[in-house]
């Protein structure tokens, strides 16, 4: 499903800018891609266009403000991931709405949740709501180092 959604990603300027359903089906099952990818990257595409117009979070920052993680999303994201998000917030890199979209995304995924996904993440979150992201964020989000630096 990450591969879809890095495809994605790579071929579209924004998730409006991609066809129709059974068009963008077909074009990336002509990319190579497999049935059951495309239709796990497809609900979790349609869950995220979801979340992002169900997101009540204010988009206000408050210095005071943090975010505490419950034990089952610290248990399902990881130290990685929570530091990562951490760092893009203090840096002003993802609103707290778009955090919280990010978290609920990961949760959404039938499958063990890394570093490279809670990153795959952000990008998606971000190009979904065609939010350029500047170079060295793109960097950092496509960036494979298994042992990266945590801000």
């Amino acid at each position: 499903m990450f591969d879809v959604l890095v495809y994605l990603y790579e071929n579209y300027s924004a998730l409006a800018a991609c066809p129709g359903y059974e068009t963008l089906t077909r074009k990336l099952a002509d990319a190579g891609f497999d049935a059951d990818e495309i239709a796990d990257a497809m609900v979790w595409l349609h869950g995220l266009a979801s979340a992002t117009l169900a997101s009540s979070v204010p988009d206000g920052r408050d210095a005071r403000a943090f975010r505490v993680y419950c034990r089952h999303e610290y248990e399902a994201l990881g130290a990685a991931a929570i530091g990562f998000l951490a760092s893009l917030d203090r840096d002003g890199q993802l609103s707290p709405a778009q955090r919280e979209i990010v978290i609920e995304r990961a949760g959404a995924i039938d499958a063990p949740i890394t570093l490279e996904r809670v990153k795959i993440i952000v990008l998606m979150v971000l190009w979904s709501q065609s939010i350029d992201v500047d170079l060295a964020l793109l960097q950092e989000l496509l960036d494979d180092d298994p042992n990266p630096v945590l801000h």
